[in-house]
């Protein structure tokens, strides 16, 4: 079973999101998922040290530990490191995207985004790398 972690401090977008990924063609696709939710950055970093994710949804404004701390936190991480990271942010300009790349984002997807954008972008990064 795969395991998921959304970190999203709206409520709201946290349940948009984890529907998204409870969606049974996508979870026919990438196989069964048990997804984790954390409110923030902080309850992330407290969950990361125990549990071994296959897939990390990350929001960037959040109050405490913002998300570009908690990707730093998981990149340097020797459990996490190599963790497919795809950030869901409402700063989509193009620096705020390049920025969210290069400190270790898999994937960097705008709000407003769809629930099929969203789940292809995770399902692309769950497939296996050809050997």
């Amino acid at each position: 079973m795969r395991k998921l972690l959304i970190v999203e401090d709206s409520a709201t977008v946290r349940a948009f999101v984890k529907s998204a990924l409870e969606d049974a063609a996508f979870q026919e696709r990438v196989g069964d998922c048990e997804i984790s939710e954390a409110t923030c950055g902080f309850d992330a970093m407290r969950v990361l040290p125990r549990v071994r994710y296959d897939l990390i949804v990350t929001d960037i404004n959040m109050k405490d530990i913002n998300g570009l701390e908690l990707i730093h936190f998981i990149r340097r991480s020797e459990h996490h490191r190599e963790v497919p990271l795809v950030i869901i942010s409402s700063q989509g300009a193009v620096r705020d995207i390049d920025r969210g790349l290069a400190l270790g984002a898999s994937a960097y997807l705008p709000k407003p985004f769809t629930p099929e954008l969203l789940r292809d972008t995770c399902a692309r990064l769950l497939e296996p790398t050809p050997a």
